[in-house]
Order: C-alpha cells, then structure tokens, then sequence
C-alpha cells in the first residue's frame, strides 16, 4: 500500500497567526492530491495545550498557534472531508512537536498489518515539520521509499522551502518533479 501523510494543513499555518500566501496557495494542490490519492492517508496536526510561551518551542517562536479545540488547531477547509469521501482509512494524529516519534510508530503499525510500499509527505511548512519527519521517517523506516511533492508543501520563506527540499533530497528522499 501506498500512505499519504498531511502534515499540519491547518488554519494557524494558513490563514492565520502564522499563516502565508504560500501556504495558501497550496491548499487547492493538497486538496487535488488527497481527492486523487489512492491509499490511506495519515494527517497529523500541531498540537499545543497550555505554557507553549514556555516551551523550548515557545522560547524560540513566541507565537500562540494550533491550541488544542480552536479554530486554527482545526485542519484546514473540506481537506478532512475529502479524505473521508474516497472511503479509504483516514487517521488524525496530534503531535507536539515538530518531529512525531507517534507518527513513526503509526507507519510502523500499519506496516506490520500490511507492507508499506510507499509513503508520500506534503504540507506546512517545508523547512520545519515536514523536513524532520521526513528525517525521522526515513531513520525509522529506510527501506520503504519516501516522496515528497513540493508542489503540496510551502515553507516559510522560498528560500528555505528550497533549502529543505535539498536536504531531503540528499537525505534519499525522492523529491518529486
């Protein structure tokens, strides 16, 4: 089987308090991939409960973002619902950080029920989270191929979106074209 993974399409990294016009510019190609996706599809979503001012996280980036049950910790628009429509597994994992060992151990489990062929990464942002799951996925999973489309992924900046597609890249992830 073939797994899709959505990392963080929610509304803070959108349109909201860390939002982007790239970001948003993505949506509709994430949304077009999840609707033509044949496999499960695994979202995981930023996650954060109280005292993420003081968080190593916090320290570093102090701005309030994906707090659990508020509209910009939702995932974005219908993406949900269009996952949901093609009547094939769907899982939402809530991660709090931007690595998810969680993530890991979940392909990990799905592999063990049936072999994983391939997995496929997009979403927000390129040069953070998508960047050190992709890390993680691949010490924790190196013989199965991990694609990422860089036209479903928007970083922060251009330049550093650029940046983490190369590390991927040479990290033996198959970057698409």
């Amino acid at each position: 089987m073939n797994v899709l993974i959505v990392i963080d399409m929610q509304h803070d990294f959108i349109d909201g308090t860390l939002g982007s016009p790239q970001a948003q510019a993505i949506v509709p190609a994430v949304r077009e991939k999840i609707r033509n996706f044949t496999g499960p599809i695994v979202f995981t979503r930023d996650t954060h409960d109280g005292g993420y001012l003081e968080s190593q996280e916090g320290k570093h980036l102090p701005v309030e973002h994906c707090a659990r049950g508020t509209k910009g910790w939702e995932i974005a628009d219908d993406l949900l619902e269009v996952a949901r429509e093609r009547g094939q597994r769907v899982d939402v994992l809530d991660k709090p950080n931007f690595g998810s060992l969680d993530l890991l151990a979940h392909l990990k489990g799905m592999h063990e029920e049936e072999p994983i062929e391939s997995l496929t990464l997009i979403g927000l942002c390129t040069d953070i989270c998508v960047v050190s799951n992709a890390l993680i996925l691949k010490a924790g999973l190196p013989e199965i191929p991990l694609h990422v489309d860089p036209k479903c992924c928007a970083g922060v900046t251009q330049e550093s979106h650029e940046a983490a597609l190369l590390t991927m890249k040479m990290c033996q992830c198959i970057v698409e074209e």
